[in-house]
């Protein structure tokens, strides 16, 4: 019941929100009601935005909104997870002042939503639908995630365009990752050979992280880093490759998004 509950207060948040924008922008009007105020839910919104984005010469918007709003009948936990990325950005990014701006105009937040409907349909089987929204969400968005990759909650995809995530990879609640980072593997191996991303990790702009490895919860990957080995917990990466210089100046540099690793100069000693 609170998850309902919270879920319908977001929505009335939301309208609050398309409310004030039509008023200061009448040119926007028409775009806010068909992506907000004609809609009873968030779900509902999210659905048309997200089909709208989708669609293209072959496959109609409205197809693509049915299957959406099937998933999100059947799977509420994927709604309630749209929810909390949408919070973390605001939280996040400094430049984001309301809720609504990250629905309709960002595009991580959007490919990241594509990714868990792919995701969704990848675990019912039906692998070549799940193909397509990959490949429409890299052609849309320039983010390219394998649809069998397991994503959490709370997840800030920054600027988003060139991000790359492979199919055995993991990134667990509460990760903030920037534009142009690849968690890919080291070849062409078959099996489990992806990065696993713990919680409260931030991964700064080009990061390249290669192999079924761990980056340990709390930790943080410094720009243009190439990360070939595990990263232990609430430690600083850099360079290529990558070594430890320090610990983050936060518990969760997921939210801090500091992106200056010389201030993470607390002295690391391995146990």
């Amino acid at each position: 019941m609170h998850a309902l509950t919270d879920t319908a207060d977001f929505w009335l948040q939301l309208k609050k929100e398309a409310r004030q924008i039509v008023d200061e922008e009448p040119l926007l009007a028409s775009f806010i009601h068909a992506c907000i105020l004609t809609h009873h839910n968030f779900e509902s919104s999210l659905s048309f935005i997200l089909s709208n984005k989708m669609a293209d010469d072959v496959m109609p918007a409205l197809t693509i909104r049915e299957i959406l709003d099937e998933a999100y009948l059947l799977e509420p936990a994927i709604v309630e997870s749209a929810i909390e990325d949408i919070r973390a950005i605001y939280t996040r990014d400094p430049a984001v002042t309301n809720y609504l701006n990250v629905l309709v105009h960002f595009k991580g937040f959007q490919a990241v939503q594509v990714h868990r409907m792919a995701h969704y349909l990848w675990q019912q089987g039906r692998h070549q639908l799940a193909l397509f929204l990959q490949s429409r969400n890299s052609e849309t968005f320039a983010v390219d995630i394998h649809p069998a990759a397991t994503i959490g909650k709370g997840v800030m995809f920054d600027h988003a365009t060139g991000i790359v995530v492979g199919e055995t990879a993991v990134i667990e609640d509460n990760v903030s990752i920037l534009q142009n980072v690849t968690l890919g593997g080291t070849g062409n191996e078959s099996g489990d050979r992806h990065p696993k991303i713990r919680q409260g990790v931030m991964l700064g702009s080009g990061a390249k992280v290669l192999g079924n490895i761990e980056i340990g919860e709390g930790s943080k990957v410094g720009a243009g880093s190439v990360v070939l080995n595990d990263v232990p917990p609430h430690v600083t990466v850099v360079g290529v490759p990558a070594k430890v210089v320090g610990r983050p100046c936060c518990p969760r540099p997921c939210d801090s998004m500091n992106q200056n690793v010389l201030e993470d100069n607390e002295p690391y000693e391995q146990a």
